[in-house]
């Protein structure tokens, strides 16, 4: 097999040790290996880079083994070509399987070019794709505490939440703030509300009638702590971010044109996928990173599990999150797109088939350059008319009814 790189290196990654093997290919095509065995901390890291340099080791490649490679990739970046490869890719024949042999054999694979490495951003926009996902995790955290929050006031039979559309609100919080204080009078609790909310105070004085025990009181009282907290933290992160993206700004703001897009989501994009679109062949390539696109999976001609891969998690979720408010939106091609698929599909595979579109939209915009143009909400009918009348008298005949067709005239 034909030799591409004749000084390269394997490394198998963990969380305590890296080991690496140098495979040194000469002109008469004789490999020799070295094998050396390094710790994780930054000393030992540039020691393994000092390693390399001395062999005169340009390539090198790992697995991509949960977050231990980062810490890798991010000291050795610039100094080598380095290709952080999927584990799945590069899984070496069972048995005899140890540290040296897996290093040994991601060498061989690099020696020969048989490796393609995973898409992994440049700095700036790894460091940006940190602070967005850390971002998704405080919002995580905030919804459990609310949902918390909720079950509590649920055992309490409180049934503020009935009343109140949002427990986090400024008139729900002030009422919480008092339960916790000791006020447990429903009129008073009720006096607090305000707004809107003051046309339901007879709900709210029924709805405030429960149980509260001490244990209730300290438990709302951490849970109110840790909204505010939260709330101090996504702001904070928030701004980061937008400093952060301020050069992408234009690119946002044109994505926000996409129903159920909005500038936190068009973050998510720029953040995951970022605006230079040349790491990605097609639409079609995109979809498939970000797992919003059927599997494989056949075998002696019968299509067994199409389920779709995991993907890009991060990306995914809050583009199947904005699929969700795009259906909901009136006139729009994105909700025409929905409703023409869920009577046979199903609601979770619409929901994804829009998701999937609206990742092929972005990539789009982003690649040419271009703002949304919507197709309207009678794409699908003025595509082909004569179907959808096909069917509808088809529907007519089930209902016993016979009907003829004739075309009105076109008024200029």
């Amino acid at each position: 097999m034909q030799v591409v790189n004749a000084r390269c290196a394997g490394l198998d990654v963990h969380k305590k040790e890296v080991v690496g093997c140098i495979w040194i290919t000469d002109e008469q095509g004789r490999a020799t290996k070295e094998v050396k065995t390094f710790g994780t901390m930054t000393a030992d890291i540039l020691a393994l880079s000092d390693w390399l340099k001395a062999h005169q080791v340009r390539q090198a490649a790992m697995e991509s083994t949960g977050v231990y490679w980062k810490s890798i990739y991010n000291l050795l970046e610039g100094d080598f070509e380095l290709l952080v490869v999927n584990a799945q890719h590069i899984k070496a024949v069972p048995g005899r399987k140890t540290d040296v042999k897996d290093a040994e054999w991601i060498g061989d694979l690099l020696r020969h070019g048989l490796l393609r490495g995973s898409f992994i951003p440049p700095r700036p926009q790894r460091e940006l794709r940190e602070l967005v996902r850390h971002r998704s995790n405080l919002v995580g955290n905030r919804a459990r505490a609310v949902n918390e929050l909720h079950k509590i006031l649920e055992s309490t039979n409180i049934k503020l939440g009935n009343v109140a559309s949002d427990l986090t609100g400024v008139s729900a919080t002030a009422m919480l703030k008092a339960l916790v204080d000791g006020q447990t009078n429903p009129v008073v609790l009720a006096e607090l509300a305000k707004g809107r909310l003051r046309q339901k105070k007879v709900q709210l004085q029924q709805a405030l009638q429960g149980t509260l025990r001490p244990h209730h009181q300290l438990m709302i009282s951490q849970l109110l702590t840790d909204l505010d907290f939260f709330e101090e933290q996504i702001a904070e992160v928030s701004q980061a971010i937008e400093e952060r993206v301020r050069d992408h700004q234009e690119v946002i703001d044109r994505l926000d044109e996409i129903p159920g897009v909005n500038q936190r989501v068009g973050e998510v994009i720029v953040a995951e996928i970022g605006t230079d679109m040349s790491r990605f062949p097609t639409e079609a390539h995109l979809a498939s990173w970000a797992g919003l696109c059927p599997g494989n999976n056949e075998s002696a001609g019968k299509r067994k599990s199409s389920r779709v891969r995991q993907g890009n998690r991060w990306l995914k979720s809050t583009v199947v999150e904005a699929a969700q408010a795009a259906v909901h939106t009136k006139d729009t091609y994105l909700s025409a797109l929905y409703h023409r698929l869920v009577p046979r599909r199903g609601h979770k595979r619409a929901i994804l088939a829009v998701a999937r579109t609206m990742v092929g939209i972005a990539y789009h915009m982003i690649q040419r350059g271009t703002r949304y143009t919507d197709l309207g909400a009678d794409y699908f009918e003025k595509r082909n008319p004569l179907q959808v009348l096909d069917r509808l008298v088809k529907r007519i005949h089930k209902l016993g009814y016979e009907v003829s067709l004739t075309p009105t005239t076109q008024v200029a």
